[in-house]
């Protein structure tokens, strides 16, 4: 029931009648079967609307029961687009004493981040430039085509094809970096251009599945190193990580592997199966457990393309096993990269802090140098990305100072390192939670 009143007829018009609520009443609405949320002071019911989401239902039901303002303005290139999907599922509004921002978050923050946002826009940080993906797009076509042409003119030798697989590992890289930007809708003005090209990169010249990383990676982006809400820190008992779910394991007495040297096998699993394995596996059973058909289509079109190239070459055998160390090499690139940003950060269950400072938490920056942006698809600008996940790479250098000064202002850590230091912190991380749970195992 809503509470604080209504407001009726005034003045001798007819006016239509508005439920008022308070945060109390919204925050018991967090259910899989009851799901609202809130956006800039409106109250929305979307339990039915979050199973037609485009971006997948969970990453919705992370927000349920907040305000979810920042959120929805981070995710959506055109907010006042998707304002009429909203219309009909809109059931009232705060009431007008309850503050804008639940749970107590500082609601000064939350407006001077607002205020930065309005800021980048009048920057024009949004607007992509066609020439830097264009030109990066042919980079990545530039490699597929000197790997044809090298096994064509020098054979398959053993020297040949280990150049030959660096250079398709490297492709396949910066493809992934590349559909990375589509699928955030970072690229084209409309939504429906970045879905079609996403499609294409992630699945003409990747092999994978675009709404499979779409349903993944917002909740990802919704809830940074959250359990039970970001897929990325789901570990499936092969590790654990931060520093209160090793002592929780350790009290439970849980010891699926030894986490004491998680730090040790971590080389023997995590970068080298990564892709080749785990990924592959969940892509492919995605995609048909639910019937995601354009998307096998697509996938189909790159093994297609792969075979009809290199069979002639390798025969089936061999291009089978070029393919798959040419993901094995990927594997390693990607992990490294993209675990260097969050693994060492906090990493807890929910809480339920403003969109500022959760992401600031969960993510931490690489310097900046030419090799570092290319090597890392301006992920070693993880911050700026976790803000505006909309906003195109080549803008983030801008934003930087005044994310920066804007951390100074309310006291919220800014960390940048490295890369050798990011790198070596990955380990020292899954070592600290290691010993966490040792020591909670045997004394706890």
């Amino acid at each position: 029931m809503g509470k604080g009143g209504e407001k009726g007829e005034e003045s001798g018009e007819c006016k239509p009648q508005v439920r008022f609520y308070t945060w109390e009443e919204i925050q018991k609405h967090n259910l899989r079967t009851d799901r609202w949320l809130v956006i800039e002071r409106k109250v929305y019911n979307v339990t039915q609307w979050a199973k037609r989401h485009p971006g997948g239902q969970r990453v919705i039901g992370h927000c349920a029961g907040e305000d979810a303002t920042d959120a929805f303005q981070a995710f959506h290139i055109n907010p006042s687009l998707v304002q009429k999907f909203l219309k009909p599922l809109l059931i009232g509004e705060l009431a007008p004493g309850e503050p804008s921002q639940d749970r107590d978050k500082n609601s000064q923050l939350v407006e001077d981040f607002r205020t930065l946002r309005k800021t980048a826009e009048d920057m024009n940080l949004f607007r992509a430039s066609p020439l830097f993906f264009s030109l990066y797009l042919a980079h990545i076509i530039a490699m597929e085509a000197l790997a044809w042409l090298m096994v064509s003119y020098f054979g398959t030798g053993w020297i040949t094809t280990l150049i030959l697989a660096f250079i398709l590992a490297t492709s396949q890289a910066q493809a992934g970096w590349l559909q990375h930007d589509f699928g955030h809708l970072s690229v084209f003005k409309k939504s429906s251009w970045n879905h079609i090209v996403h499609k294409f990169v992630i699945g003409h010249l990747k092999g994978a599945s675009a709404n499979w990383w779409n349903h993944r990676h917002f909740q990802h982006h919704a809830k940074p190193n959250i359990f039970k809400k970001d897929p990325d820190v789901n570990m499936l008992h092969v590790f654990v990580l931060g520093e209160s779910q090793p002592i929780e394991y350790g009290k439970k007495k849980l010891k699926y592997l030894p986490y004491n040297h998680q730090h040790e096998y971590f080389f023997l699993i995590f970068p080298p199966l990564l892709i080749p394995v785990y990924f592959q596996i969940q892509i492919i059973s995605t995609m048909i457990k639910r019937r995601f058909w354009a998307d096998l289509a697509w996938a189909i079109s790159y093994y297609m393309r792969y075979f009809i190239t290199y069979i002639p070459f390798y025969g089936i055998l061999g291009s089978l096993s070029l393919l798959t160390f040419v993901r094995f090499l990927e594997s390693h690139w990607f992990v490294w990269v993209t675990q260097m940003n969050h693994i060492p950060m906090e990493i807890d269950c929910e809480k339920h802090k403003d969109w500022l400072s959760s992401q600031l938490a969960a993510t931490c920056n690489i310097e900046q140098s030419f090799f570092n942006d290319w090597f890392t698809g301006h992920l070693n600008f993880q911050i700026e990305h976790h803000l505006f996940p909309t906003m195109p790479r080549h803008n983030f250098w801008k934003i930087k100072p005044l994310v920066k000064s804007l951390c100074a202002k309310y006291g919220v850590q800014y960390e940048e390192k490295p890369l050798g230091k990011a790198f070596v912190d990955i380990v020292g991380s899954l070592k600290k939670s290691g010993d966490l749970w040792l020591d909670a195992y045997l004394h706890k």
